[in-house]
């Protein structure tokens, strides 16, 4: 079986609002990747984990303590859908959709608009990293290009 390949697109999301529902490990995790390349992220959730609220409380997201409403996601940009409830995560791709809003599903990866790539920053350079589907093999080649980068001569 062929595996599908991802066109590297790469995004402006400075200005744009970031909707993440959900305050678990997988949102915090995709929170921090965002956190160099968007200003304002917003968390809705009745509660967060430990790292997101000292994001929270360093000024870095804003957080909503609420259960998800439909009405949350209206002035988005992209909506990140990271409850620990697939009903939810469905409603909130299925509102996505009809509002023409880019949504990552984490509990479905056949009902995401995006998927995270494995992120090297290097200097001014971003590097992102896919495979396709096998987070393992994107880790590993992201870190592999991690240590030439950081070997005697790597940089030039």
């Amino acid at each position: 079986m062929k595996t599908k390949k991802y066109f590297p697109l790469f995004m402006d999301l400075n200005s744009k609002k970031v909707m993440v529902v959900g305050g678990g490990t997988i949102a915090e995790r995709r929170i921090r990747t965002l956190l160099d390349f968007v200003e304002e992220i917003w968390v809705i959730a009745p509660e967060i984990s430990d790292g997101i609220r000292e994001l929270k409380e360093q000024g870095r997201i804003f957080w909503k303590k609420k259960r998800y409403e439909r009405e949350d996601i209206y002035d988005a940009d992209l909506v990140l859908a990271a409850t620990d409830d697939r009903k939810v995560n469905e409603d909130i791709y299925s509102a996505c959709k009809c509002l023409g809003i880019l949504v990552n599903t984490a509990s479905d990866r056949r009902k995401c608009d995006f998927y995270f790539p494995g992120i090297l920053l290097e200097e001014d350079v971003v590097m992102g990293f896919n495979s396709g589907g096998d987070p393992v093999k994107s880790r590993e080649m992201r870190r592999k290009v991690e240590r030439l980068l950081h070997q005697p001569g790597g940089k030039e």
